[in-house]
């Protein structure tokens, strides 16, 4: 989805945004207004647009919550707090071993550090860029693949039509959302969810909600 340049540099995925785009949704399908009445508004979730937001990612993949803030604190202090190509760089893979990353993360880390520095993957200009464009740019770096691109693009630009189909729990959340009788897999949630543009992100966000807050 293209959208215009005004829309490219601006977070949209407030506090607001969400409470219309769910209402406006409820108002239309009336499993989201189900939903939304069983767990109410799922709350906006932010992080910083910068390296250190993808290299939190790349750390934290496969990880629980809680595991992932313990190695991404030690990277981080091991880096002197903050996490820039340059500092990363600096740091030897015994160090960032030490802290708790495995092979494949380090090599990660330095792919991302090397394209961030480099500009294969152009950081500043992510905001002007459209959806497909910037998943494009950040799949093309070693170790972030589609869920990576789909999380950045959420949270740290606050794009308001992102469908995180490839997340086990967005699938399952919305599985009960529609009251699906089996698990969906993930073609299904894909095409199924389509119906649901331009306020996927909002949604996908209350699969979230609705995965850990329903009643079983």
């Amino acid at each position: 989805m293209d959208v215009s340049p005004a829309m490219r540099t601006r977070f949209a995925l407030t506090d607001s945004h969400i409470r219309r785009a769910l209402d406006q949704l409820s108002q239309d399908h009336a499993p989201i207004q189900v939903a939304l009445s069983q767990v109410g508004y799922p709350a906006p979730r932010r992080r910083d647009h910068s390296f250190g937001s993808l290299a939190r990612i790349i750390i934290g993949q496969q990880l629980s919550t809680k595991a992932a803030a313990t190695i991404t604190q030690r990277v981080e202090a091991a880096a002197g707090a903050e996490l820039t190509p340059s500092s990363v760089q600096s740091l030897s893979p015994e160090v960032l071993r030490e802290a708790g990353l495995s092979r494949q993360k380090i090599a990660y880390l330095q792919a991302l550090s090397e394209a961030v520095t480099s500009n294969a993957l152009p950081l500043r200009e992510l905001p002007r860029l459209s959806d497909d464009e910037i998943e494009s740019a950040i799949t093309g770096v070693k170790g972030l693949g589609r869920w990576s691109a789909h999380m950045y693009m959420m949270f740290a630009l606050g794009r308001p039509d992102v469908w995180p189909s490839g997340d086990l729990a967005v699938r399952v959340g919305f599985g009960r959302i529609m009251a699906w009788s089996e698990r969906p897999d993930e073609k299904k949630v894909i095409a199924r969810g389509a119906v649901f543009s331009p306020h996927r992100s909002a949604l996908a966000l209350l699969c979230w909600h609705f995965y850990s807050e329903a009643p079983l």
